[in-house]
This record gives structure tokens, C-alpha cells and sequence, in this order.
């Protein structure tokens, strides 16, 4: 195991050192690196033989893998470009490129298809377990347990069956300084090259960095780098500030430079850390940080401009964008239509705000809403912009899990307790959560007969795992979410009643996307966020007509809809447009568009769930019969009366365009 790209001890000497383990039962001293020493150690202890090629390490789930990656999917999406443009670096190298969470199960590879059949061999793919526990020393387990950059090569594996390969691995933390998993890049140990390891480490700073602007998309930024003409490039250091000055994020250089502990992270000012008051120091101007025992750092402070809080009811698939105060697009990207930014719904604001109080003082929180309305993001984003936004956020959908899998799934269980279980046994799901945010969707559809469990897990702050007997303590916040009105399940006994008044120290309501009054402002967030996922230069326009069908719309599916919409709409989109209109939709969601919205049965009510739509909550056929008018009016003056090519853009025929127009012309629309 290295640090640098200098030689691994001797292949005799590695050799030498596995017999003596083998035999004795212990690393001996001299032969080996100390940190490798101690990563074969913790690998014997665990119970792992160096020889034993029979027993197969563990694989996660289908299920359980497409949790973690909607757990991580603010991680992937920040991971995902760096790691498409290392692998540029290195097609044909017979290499790999992956990404492991903070637990070591792989999330994500990129890899040369000559090496991915051998990786194959020893299960390096999404949905494997690479912590040192399951496989012994690796890059990945290895730079999780010594939380730094290594490199594990050949003979360094302590499982022989993974002696072929030569891996680098860096670790990536967050802007509070948690970890959140590793970047490793693997190949043939014949094929070693000694740049690798720098090259993952500078990937790993690179996510670490996406991380912290997407995180601190709103706060004052203090850049710093040893070189004034350093600030604003690569290889900086990244403060973000709050209002009053308090360090809220730091990206790993700046807290190197500034000798900043994690847990200093929110819990010192500027003021402290640097001597610079943030009241006396304007916006864009260099000050010169002198330290009288290491060289002098230069800083800047930049003011970002802010989003609006509507980034936190959108659909959980988008990611913030990361915004710099050097590009004028991305600037003008976050901005949103108005001289303030997107208004929020007050409704929304109401609910994150006052949810945001009662979480402060640890008490659980209950929303509500349709399906799709942001109940997840709304409880990501109390998670992010908590006191534990360094710590674990664990979503668990109550209703996706099967029965018989849920009991081990959210308590765990010891090694053996059932038929199939993983030998180390498992820590599940509220373990996972602990010392942060356990978010239980769905809560409503849990089976009765698990709910006693659950209760005693909120009265007792400790789980008890299945086939165990001794209780183990946890510590998260609890928000939890239905589309249900659990007063009803009580009523019909398919509830506790006293779980209930666990869950709800405060119950909260985010209403569907039908009522809520900024619709623009919310489509305006999407299509920003959706053109940076894609890597759009800047975000699409929509046209009047299709603008205001969209607005008309229902939207049963709510936000969740809206954006799979949105972001087909945005994939059709030609590579010089940047206008959407009819054409970009599915022929299906063009067709509900125009269709006269009818009354429905049912409608939301905050207080009572579903209930008989009323006139108030209908859109009368005649006013959508007006905007579609106008929609085609619009289309067939911008392509100057070219019927073909408006019958294109509608995503009709010719034939029903003419008949359309005439229908208008004679009166039966307006």
C-alpha cells in the first residue's frame, strides 16, 4: 500500500509476509508498510481467508441496490461527469472507473470491455460490496477504513483472487466534511501506471468540489489558494459562509490550509477561523491571509446569487445547479423570471419553514401530500439544511418493500437468523440512519404487525435485530410521509393510533401541483436543472401556447409528472434549439394537453384527503378550448403561415390543422 507512486514492497517480501499471517495468525513487523499491515489485520479479524476462493463475498439486491442509488443520487449526480471525463482519459487502458458509496457498495462503473469480463470474475460491478469487511484489503474498503488516498496493488489484496488487479482509490467528502464514498480506478497489476494515482485523487477533489457548489448554491463563498492568480481555478480552497458569517461548508484544500476539523464545520465564524471580518470585507476584493507558520493564502469573497427555495419541492431525480460567479450563464441560469426570483407557493414556504422550526428541537414531522407532490425532496431538504446534514439520510418506502422482506430490511438481523442471510448479518435500514435523517415514505401502507416494532424503536431509541436478543442503540431525526389520511386507517383499524402520535409531532401538507400558484416558477427550476444534468448550455424556453396547456393541465402525476415531461421534451430537443414547443412532447402527453379538461371525482383537500371535486377545482372546457386556439395561431404565425411546418411543430397532421383553423374561423372555438 503507497501514497505515492513509489514501489510496493517486493513481491518476495509480500510473499513472505501472507505465509507468516497464515501460519501465525499475525502481520509480521518490517516486511510490509505499517497501513497495510493493519488493513491485513482488520481483514483476519473480520474472519476472511486469504485463500478461501469458494465462499462468495456479498451482493446486494436489485432492491436494495436502486435504494442506494436514490439515496446517493445528489453523489452520482455530481460523480457521474468526472468520472465520464477520467474514463476519456483512459479508454482502451484496459481500466475501470468506479464509484462506491460510504459503505463500499458500488454504485456506478465505467470501464474498458476487455477488463470488464475479468472484473466480472470478482464481482467489481454496481451492486457489490467492497467494504474491507467483505473483501478483505482493496482500494475501496481500505481508503473508507484510513479515510485517505491509497494505492492497493497485486499482492498487496489480502484475498488472492483479487491479486490481478492494481487499484487507486481517493476518497470524496462532502462540503460538511462527512465522507461519501470513494472514486477508485482499477486495472491489470501488469499494466500499472504511476500517474493513476494522482489523476483519482484529482477527480475525487474535482466531485468534492461540484458537491460544495451544488450544496451551496446561495451563501458567500471565500475562495483561497496560496497564489492570487490561483482564486477562481482549479485546485482552490472553498469556504461557504451564512449571512452572519458562520463557516457552513468547506471543501477538503480549505480545511488542509486552514487547519479546519470537521467538526468545526458550523460551529466556528469566518472571524474565528481566518481573523477576517465578513462586515468589512467587500465582495470581489483579495485580501492576503497572513499565518505566521505557513505560507500566506490569498481569499476572495464571492456573493452567489440566490436560488429560490422551490429547488426544494422538485422532483428528487434533478440535482442543484452548481453556479460560478465567472459565468454569466450560470448566473443568469438560477436566475428566475421576475426581479426577485421564482416566488415560492406560500403554502409550500409555509410548510418547509415551519418544519424546518420543530426539527431544530428533534420532534418527528408528518407530510402529507398526492403522490409525486415533493414529499421526499421536502424531507431531503430539511435533512440538508439541518444540524445533521453531515450524517446519513436513509429514505425507505414502507409500500415497495414485500412483507416478508421489510421486519430484516428496516431492524436487521444477526449472521444466520433465516434462510439466505449473509453470513456478517446486517445492520438495516434505521441503523443505517444513525446520527442522521430516517425517512420513511409511505408510511401508511407499513403492515400492522410490524408498526409495534416500529413504535418501540421510537420510544426506546434502540433496535433490537431480528434472530438478536441485545438492543442496540440509535440516534436519527424522523420524517415520515403518506398519501393516505392515517385518522381513517385508525378509524378502520389498519393503524396504531399510538404510533401515529409518534410520527406526528408536527403534520405538514404540500399540495398537489394543480393548486399551487407557482407553476412557472417551478417549470423554470426544472428546466434549468434538467438542462445541466444533460449538459445544455443554458435552459430551453417554452412557447406561449405549450406554456399555458402546461399550466392548464391537471397533472395527476404532480411534480413527478411534470418533470419526466420536461425532461423528454428537453431530449427531443435539436442540438442548435433552444425553444421547446409541441413537437418535443410524446404524442400521448400532446394529445391530454389539448384534450378539454373534464371533472374529475376526486380532488385534494389538506384536511381531508381525497373528496368530490366541486366547480371551483375544474378548469371550464371553454378556456383550454381558447389556449389551444391561441397556441396554433402562435405556431402558424412564427413559421410565417408554412402549414407543413406548423402541422410539424403541433405534432399534427396537415389535414387536422386545416380543419382546426377552419372549426376557428367559423366560431366553434373562441
Amino acid at each position: 500500500m503507497t501514497l505515492s507512486a513509489t514501489p510496493s514492497a517486493s513481491t518476495a517480501d509480500l510473499g513472505l509476509a501472507r505465509r507468516w499471517l497464515m501460519e501465525s495468525g499475525e502481520v509480521p513487523s518490517g516486511l510490509v508498510e505499517e497501513s497495510l499491515s493493519r488493513s491485513w489485520e482488520r481483514s483476519r479479524h473480520a474472519g476472511l481467508s486469504p485463500v478461501d476462493g469458494l465462499v462468495e463475498p456479498p451482493l446486494c439486491g436489485d432492491g436494495e441496490l436502486r435504494q442506494a442509488l436514490s439515496a446517493e443520487h445528489d453523489f452520482l449526480a455530481q460523480a457521474r461527469p468526472v468520472m465520464d471525463f477520467v474514463f476519456g482519459q483512459m479508454r482502451d487502458s484496459g481500466s475501470l472507473v468506479v464509484l462506491s458509496d460510504a459503505r463500499g457498495l458500488l454504485l456506478h462503473s465505467l470501464g474498458d470491455a476487455d477488463f470488464l469480463s475479468r472484473a466480472e470474475l470478482v464481482s467489481l460491478r454496481p451492486g457489490a460490496l467492497w467494504h474491507e469487511a467483505d473483501r478483505g484489503t482493496n482500494a475501496i474498503g481500505t481508503a473508507l477504513a484510513e479515510r485517505r488516498a491509497i494505492v492497493i496493488h497485486g499482492a498487496e489484496h489480502y484475498l488472492e483472487r483479487n491479486s490481478f488487479l492494481t487499484c487507486s482509490a481517493a476518497p470524496v467528502f462532502g462540503p460538511a466534511g462527512q465522507l461519501r464514498g470513494v472514486l477508485d480506478i482499477s486495472g491489470d497489476q501488469r499494466s500499472r501506471h504511476p500517474h493513476t494515482f494522482a489523476l483519482v485523487r484529482s477527480a475525487a477533489r474535482m466531485i468534492e468540489d461540484r458537491l460544495f457548489h451544488a450544496r451551496h448554491t446561495h451563501e458567500r463563498i471565500v475562495r483561497l489558494h496560496t497564489l492570487v492568480e490561483g482564486l477562481g481555478g482549479v485546485g482552490e480552497g472553498l469556504l461557504a459562509l451564512s449571512e452572519d458569517g458562520w463557516v457552513v461548508g468547506a471543501n477538503t484544500l480549505a480545511q488542509q490550509w486552514l487547519q479546519l476539523e470537521s467538526a468545526g464545520i458550523g460551529a466556528c465564524t469566518l472571524e474565528q477561523l481566518t481573523g477576517a471580518r465578513l462586515a468589512l470585507w467587500p465582495p470581489g476584493k483579495v485580501m492576503r491571509l497572513a499565518r505566521t507558520d505557513r505560507p500566506s493564502l490569498y481569499a476572495r469573497l464571492d456573493v452567489r446569487h440566490t436560488v429560490s427555495a422551490s429547488a426544494a419541492v422538485t422532483p428528487s431525480t434533478a440535482s442543484p445547479v452548481p453556479t460560478s460567479p465567472a459565468s454569466p450563464d450560470a448566473r443568469q441560469a438560477d436566475a428566475a423570471p421576475g426581479p426577485n426570483g421564482p416566488e415560492l407557493d406560500p403554502r409550500v414556504q409555509e410548510a418547509l419553514s415551519r418544519a424546518r422550526r420543530v426539527q431544530l428541537q428533534g420532534i418527528a414531522v408528518l407530510v402529507q401530500g398526492e403522490s409525486g407532490s415533493g414529499k421526499e425532496v421536502l424531507a431531503r431538504s430539511l435533512h440538508d439544511e439541518g444540524p445533521r446534514a453531515h450524517r446519513p439520510f436513509v429514505a425507505v418506502n414502507c409500500a415497495a418493500l414485500p412483507e416478508g422482506l421489510i421486519e430484516a430490511e428496516l431492524f436487521g438481523y444477526v449472521g444466520g437468523a433465516f434462510t439466505g442471510a449473509r453470513r456478517e448479518g446486517s445492520p438495516g435500514r434505521i441503523r443505517d440512519a444513525d446520527g442522521g435523517t430516517l425517512f420513511l415514505d409511505e408510511i401508511g401502507d407499513m403492515p400492522l404487525s410490524l408498526q409495534a416494532r416500529l413504535l418501540r424503536v421510537l420510544q426506546d431509541r434502540a433496535v433490537v435485530p431480528v434472530g438478536g436478543s441485545k438492543p442496540v442503540p440509535v440516534d436519527f431525526q424522523l420524517v415520515s410521509a403518506t398519501h393516505r389520511q392515517l385518522k381513517d386507517a385508525i378509524a378502520a383499524s389498519q393503524f396504531r393510533e399510538d404510533l401515529y402520535w409518534r410520527l406526528n409531532g408536527l403534520t405538514v401538507t404540500l399540495p398537489p401541483l394543480r393548486e399551487r400558484q407557482d407553476f412557472h416558477a417551478v417549470v423554470h427550476q426544472m428546466l434549468t436543472r434538467i438542462a445541466h444534468d444533460m449538459g445544455l448550455p443554458r435552459a430551453p424556453e417554452l412557447h406561449p401556447g405549450l406554456r399555458q396547456a402546461l399550466a392548464a393541465h391537471r397533472w395527476p402525476g404532480n411534480l413527478r409528472q411534470l418533470h419526466g415531461v420536461l425532461r423528454t421534451a428537453c431530449a427531443l430537443l435539436e442540438p442548435d434549439a433552444h425553444s421547446l414547443d409541441w413537437r418535443h412532447l410524446p404524442e400521448d402527453v400532446a394529445d391530454a394537453l389539448r384534450e378539454p379538461v373534464r371533472p374529475v371525482a376526486k380532488a385534494w383537500d389538506p384536511a381531508h384527503g381525497a373528496i368530490d371535486a366541486n366547480a371551483d377545482t375544474r378548469i371550464p372546457e371553454a378556456n383550454l378550448r381558447r389556449l389551444s386556439g391561441q397556441a396554433i395561431r402562435q405556431v402558424v404565425a412564427d413559421t410565417g403561415g408554412n402549414m407543413s411546418e406548423a402541422a410539424r411543430r403541433l405534432g399534427i397532421s396537415r389535414n387536422t390543422l386545416y380543419r382546426r383553423l377552419k372549426d376557428m374561423g367559423s366560431g366553434a372555438e373562441p
